[in-house]
This record gives C-alpha cells, sequence and structure tokens, in this order.
C-alpha cells in the first residue's frame, strides 16, 4: 500500500509502509435484548475513581455481573452507593487493597480506568495473553450506537477548551451532544443513558470527547472517531511516557480506527507527532493546524481561513467577536469550528461564525471572574497544567492590570536544568498580583520577581 507524504512547502518527508499491529477481535455474546448485551458475562473493573466507577455502573446496566478493583483500602464500598443502588442490581462486589489475581483471570472483561498503568495488576501479561482487556473509553464506546459520531480531541495544551467550544457550537444548532471525557464526565456516563433510557428518549448525536494519553494506553476497536484532532505536543507525563515519542505514538492512536471519509487534524511541524502518525496516515483526510490542507489564523486580523479540499471546505471565520481572553483561544475555536463542520452535521463554517462572540471557555481557564471599579481584572488561571499554557494564557492580559491566580507544576525532562517558569517573569511582570495555588510554582516565580517591586506573590 503506498502511504501519502508528509508536506512541508516545497520539502517532502517519503513515509514508509508499516506492517499493522495484530489486533485481537473478540466476539461479543448478546442476550435476547440488545441492551443487556452482557448478561451472563463478568466484568472486572480496575480503578474506582470517576471513569471506573462509570464503566462498573455502565457493565451492570448492560447486565454483567461486576467486580470493582482498587488498592486504595480508604475508598468506601460501593455497594451501598446511592447511584448503584439504583441500578437495582446485586451482581457488584467490591474488592479494595491486595486482591486475588484470579478475579481477573477468571472475569470475560477487563475494563482499566485511565490512572491505572499497565505495569500493575499483570495487565500487560493480561493483554498478551488475549484476554478482553478494554480502557473504559473503549468499553463504553461499544455501547453507544453506531449513529453517534465522536470528535476525539487530544494534546498537551487547549483540550478542554477546544472540547468545551466545540459542545458549545453544536448545542447553539439545536444538536444533542455530549462534551465529556477527560474533561470530567466519562463516555461511559453517554452510554449509560443509551443503555437505561426507552430508546425513542436517547436523541444523541454527537459525542464530543476529551482524550488523554492515558485512555489510550489500550488500543481501541470501537472508540472510531469521525474527527480526531492532535492540538499539539510538548513535553508532559513523563512519569508514565518515558520519551517523547512515546507520548505521540499514544496520543496518534486516536487516528488508528478512522476510514479516508475522516478528518484528521494534527499540529504542524512537531517532529514527534509526524513520525507517530506515519502508520495511521491512509486511515483518514488529513489536515494541519497552522498550514494547508487546514487552517491558518491571522491574529491581528482575527480571521481564521480554512482550505481543507479532499472535505470541500474553504471559508473564514471571524474571531473578532470573542470574549474569551486570549489569542490561544483562537486557535481553540478555530480548530473546534473546523471540526464540527468536519463531522457532516449540517453546520458549515459560516454558520459558526454566529457562536464565536457566545464562546466561553470551561472554569478556571483565564476565566474572568471580577473587574474592579479600580479597572482590575481577576483572572483564574488555576487549572493550567504546565507552564505552555500558563504561557499562552498571559500572553493575552498584555497591557492589563490584573489579579492572576495561577495553578499547575513544572514538567521537567531528564537532564534538564532548568524548569521553565522564568518564561512566566516577563508576561507577569506589571500586573497587581499573582496568586499561586501550588508551592512549587510560589518560590520559582518569586525569584524572578524579587527585584521587580510592582507585582506581589501571595500563597
Amino acid at each position: 500500500m503506498e502511504l501519502l507524504p508528509l508536506n512541508y512547502g516545497n520539502k517532502t518527508l517519503p513515509l514508509k509502509s508499516t506492517p499493522s499491529p495484530k489486533i485481537t477481535c473478540f466476539r461479543t455474546i448478546r442476550a435476547c435484548s440488545p441492551r443487556q448485551d452482557l448478561k451472563g458475562r463478568t466484568v472486572a473493573v480496575i480503578g474506582l475513581g470517576i471513569s471506573g466507577k462509570a464503566a462498573a455502573r455502565l457493565a451492570l446496566a448492560r447486565g454483567a455481573s461486576v467486580v470493582g478493583i482498587d488498592q486504595d483500602e480508604s475508598l468506601s464500598s460501593l455497594e451501598h452507593d446511592p447511584s448503584f443502588m439504583a441500578l437495582n442490581s446485586t451482581g457488584f462486589k467490591t474488592v479494595l487493597g491486595n486482591f486475588d489475581w484470579n478475579l481477573l483471570k477468571d472475569a470475560d472483561v477487563v475494563v482499566v480506568s485511565p490512572g491505572v498503568p499497565l505495569e500493575k495488576y499483570g495487565l500487560s501479561y493480561l493483554l498478551q495473553s488475549g484476554k478482553q482487556v478494554m480502557s473504559e473509553l473503549d468499553f463504553a464506546a461499544e455501547a453507544l450506537p453506531k449513529s453517534v459520531k465522536i470528535l476525539a480531541v487530544t494534546g498537551t495544551n487547549g483540550k478542554s477548551t477546544t472540547v468545551t467550544f466545540a459542545g458549545q457550537m453544536l448545542n447553539h444548532f439545536g444538536i444533542d451532544t455530549f462534551v465529556g471525557g477527560n474533561l470530567g464526565t466519562s463516555l461511559s456516563e453517554a452510554a449509560i443513558q443509551h443503555v437505561t433510557l426507552p430508546a425513542q428518549e436517547c436523541k444523541l448525536k454527537v459525542a464530543v470527547v476529551e482524550v488523554s494519553s492515558y485512555q489510550m494506553a489500550i488500543p481501541c476497536v470501537y472508540f472510531r472517531p469521525s474527527v480526531s484532532v492532535v492540538l499539539n505536543l510538548t513535553p508532559d507525563h513523563f512519569e508514565r511516557h518515558k520519551t517523547m515519542l512515546d507520548y505521540a505514538e499514544h496520543k496518534c492512536r486516536l487516528f488508528s480506527h478512522m476510514t479516508n471519509a475522516k478528518l484528521g487534524l494534527l499540529s504542524f511541524g512537531n517532529q514527534h507527532l509526524d513520525e507517530a502518525v506515519k502508520k495511521y496516515w491512509n486511515k483518514f483526510n488529513p489536515a494541519w493546524i497552522g498550514a494547508f490542507p487546514g487552517l491558518e489564523i491571522d491574529t491581528e486580523a482575527k480571521i481564521a481561513t480554512f482550505k481543507v479540499p479532499d472535505i470541500g471546505i474553504e471559508s473564514q471565520l471571524q474571531l473578532g467577536s470573542m470574549r474569551a481572553m486570549g489569542k490561544h483561544n483562537y486557535f481553540n475555536a478555530a480548530v473546534a469550528a473546523l471540526s464540527v463542520a468536519g463531522l457532516d452535521v449540517g453546520v458549515h463554517i459560516e454558520d459558526i461564525n454566529s457562536t464565536i462572540e457566545k464562546l466561553r471557555p470551561p472554569p478556571h481557564r483565564m476565566q474572568v471572574v471580577h473587574k474592579d471599579i479600580h479597572g482590575v481584572t481577576w483572572v483564574d488561571d488555576s487549572k493550567a497544567t504546565n507552564v505552555e499554557a500558563t504561557y499562552a494564557g498571559l500572553m493575552g492580559l498584555k497591557g492589563q492590570k490584573s489579579v492572576i491566580l495561577l495553578g499547575g507544576l513544572a514538567k521537567v525532562l531528564v537532564g534538564q536544568a532548568s524548569n521553565g517558569f522564568e518564561e512566566l517573569i516577563e508576561p507577569l511582570t506589571g500586573h497587581r498580583c499573582v496568586i499561586t495555588v501550588r508551592e512549587m510554582l510560589l518560590l520559582d516565580i518569586f525569584r524572578g520577581f524579587r527585584n521587580h517591586d510592582s507585582s506581589g506573590i501571595v500563597r
């Protein structure tokens, strides 16, 4: 099979054909009712955080007997949790702390929460042995109707905002949309609605899903996005991904089950993404964030231009009416608009122009919480997860007098001398006050600010 090349202006990077990894397809034994397709089977759910609890409830709703496992003995047993009792199921038990490994060996399906590394619980061995081991994301997608179109967004920064913007755009046009995933509400919650509600009440058309690299640790089979987006890639999560290439490969698994009729958006010019995406290049229509085919943004004119001939998109988006702070949100809005148009649900980019002034970022992400009588803007950016995200937000506050709440931790590569916080000194200089919620952030920024009398630091 001949793979299409990556084009960088006049330079062409040839791609070599890479054999697809062998994937074991499991046959699902379905009961009489399609909504009880796991009746008579046992599902073990590992990790009982938000995603794990939702997956356990979904398994119960699908008729399975469920064992919930977590090594944290301080958790409460879930047998008497109201959300589980509402399912009227007696086929559930919680195992906390040490557990009998045979619980996994004997289970028909093992569902793994994203926070659980494959090195734990013998999961790598189970995968190699042929046991049906699934991510929560894939387990949820299996239960969704095939008619539901999935927009999947990953990347190091901007995922939550882009997903939120896309959901707001779709809702504006009256399209029943689920917005969640790594954002906070598990995809399993959408699947539970489909399984438990009468068929005529389930009107879900689109699922907009924020996807983390952890959620892609186990290759998916049923999670098949109609549109996939990798916004960017900067150093992060090295406690799980030891190299940037491994991190990129997990991100690019979004493209593994797409078809040529679908749209895939990638950040332009990232060598790690370019390498990782090679094996999927024949599975989707590629477009770039920052080049054509794809989208480019004139931040001064506040206009996004889209050119994706393969799916018939050539248009512009006016961004001047945006109320969300920061030029980085021009990119988030533009990517959301192209992604929504690529879903082919009857929404065109020209129509999306009417939604721009109504877009609101998620809470705690460059959120303006107050403007006082002295002209000082109070901004909450406590959900920023790394220096790059914080820097991008702060650049949108240039020239303003602000009190800024910051959060996040440095993500330092092995052997790297700096944690990168010095990059924040210049964009923070001149603001009224900086409030930090992480001691490491406090100390590093304070060192940079100690010679600037015009700014204050409050812990």
